[in-house]
């Protein structure tokens, strides 16, 4: 998978900077199952993806639903193990952080990111 930075795109705060993009069926199928806790800076971009679940996953993560322009539309804080996030109307992509990584950046909806 590629990697790419993630940032406010009118702040240019660094919401993580080693961020994987699952671009393809099978990598977002997978997406952090029977992988390690995200670390500080990392994070997993789904593409075309607007609902995640963290069946079978051991710990919390941070979800941001964004839309086509990377505007955030939902956001959803330490969603717990065997839980489900539906990023509802306008939502496009996702992006899975640590825990907690969407408050200590202030990423709420309305912000914009973007990727490089």
């Amino acid at each position: 998978m590629n990697e790419v930075n993630v940032t406010q795109a009118d702040s240019g705060v660094v919401v993580a900077s080693s961020v994987a993009v699952a671009d393809s069926f099978w990598n977002r199928l997978r997406g952090l199952l029977a992988r390690p806790p995200l670390s500080e800076g990392e994070g997993l971009l789904l593409l075309e993806c607007d609902s995640v679940h963290t069946v079978g996953m051991g710990y919390a993560i941070d979800v941001a639903f964004l839309d086509a322009e990377g505007r955030v539309v939902r956001s959803i804080g330490d969603l717990d193990p065997w839980r489900l996030g539906l990023g509802g109307a306008g939502a496009v992509h996702t992006l899975e952080l640590p825990a907690g990584r969407l408050r200590e950046t202030g990423t709420v909806p309305g912000v914009r990111l973007s990727w490089s």
